[in-house]
């Protein structure tokens, strides 16, 4: 069993497997045991198991704390944060691509627990990509603080611009490249057509699997903020990893009940936007005082802070307001 106790990416094997192993486990519970059955996701549901997946993360966050010392929890807990704040910007993308589709709550966790897989997979290879560019070429580190800088300007000036998803290269490329149903057949991905010009029985993709698609575009697109954020937050490749992971697992579970009250959330984009800035700025404060790291207890609570003060002024500037209606394709 010594191979259990082989160092990968910093940390003992067993280490990684266990992690792994809980992620299997929570995602074997939620499709096999609590959706086993087709059914819309209530508000209640949807906050219940958000709870539940914050605790799991808060216990794995304990155990960090406890196993690697007092430097790897904060760093856990304050990447957890961030990277469970920027996912809350995909909720909204990811409600235009629903609502842009016509995807009823009946199928949607059924996209969403897909893409939650492709997503794993997806931020594994970014974050040991990162891991390695960083641990070869140190430099690359003040690239990704001055790209965060970068992101968080352009965040406060770009406003709540919605995109469209209608011009979305990766749509285009999809419907050039595969025939697309109009139609939803039941919760099938695929689904087999009779073709309007031959008469000829073919497969085609149904929306559910173009929503699961262009959510794992968006994603890819998301992580490339996400990503450097967390490595100017941690170098360890297993705190970046199973943060990420712990958010992203959470984030599904909390979308039915963040989607109804996304518009109650307005200035936490620029709350966030001022998370980015800090994080990318503390890189250069570090070394202007002469700093091996950037004291992590300070860094947790200026990002707790600064996403305190979004979500609390969101919610008092917005206690009146009501969403807007949605708009699919014409």
């Amino acid at each position: 069993m010594e191979f259990l106790f082989e160092p990968i990416m910093g940390k003992p094997l067993w280490m990684w497997a266990s992690f792994l192993a809980i992620v299997v486990t929570l995602l074997a519970f939620d499709l096999g045991v609590l959706h086993r059955k087709t059914h819309e996701i209530s508000i209640r549901e949807s906050l219940w198991m958000s709870a539940f997946y914050i605790a799991m993360a808060m216990a794995f966050g304990g155990w960090v704390w406890w196993s690697l010392g007092d430097q790897a929890g904060k760093e856990y807990l304050t990447g957890f944060i961030v990277e469970k704040t920027l996912a809350m910007d995909n909720v909204f993308l990811i409600s235009l691509i629903f609502t842009y589709f016509a995807i009823p709550p009946l199928y949607q966790h059924r996209v969403l627990f897909w893409g939650i897989l492709g997503v794993i997979v997806l931020r594994g290879i970014m974050i040991a990509l990162g891991a390695t560019l960083v641990a070869q070429y140190g430099w690359i580190l003040y690239i990704f603080a001055v790209f965060l800088i970068f992101t968080g300007v352009k965040m406060l000036f770009m406003g709540d611009k919605h995109p469209d998803i209608a011009s979305n290269p990766l749509l285009k490329l999809m419907r050039k490249v595969f025939p697309i149903s109009d139609k939803l057949d039941g919760q099938k991905f695929l689904t087999r057509q009779a073709d309007p010009v031959t008469g000829k029985w073919r497969l085609y993709a149904t929306p559910l699997l173009v929503a699961l698609l262009l959510i794992e575009f968006v994603d890819l697109i998301f992580a490339v903020d996400s990503v450097p954020a967390i490595f100017t937050i941690t170098l360890d490749p297993f705190i970046v990893f199973t943060s990420n992971i712990f958010a992203i697992l959470g984030l599904r579970a909390l979308y039915f009940a963040l989607a109804a009250i996304i518009h109650r959330f307005k200035y936490l984009k620029p709350a966030l936007a001022f998370v980015l800035i800090f994080i990318g700025a503390k890189v250069f404060i570090a070394d202007a005082l002469g700093l091996e790291k950037f004291p992590a207890n300070i860094s947790l609570a200026v990002t707790l802070g600064l996403i305190a003060i979004g979500v609390i002024v969101s919610l008092v500037k917005t206690s009146k307001t009501t969403p807007e209606p949605d708009h699919g394709p014409d």
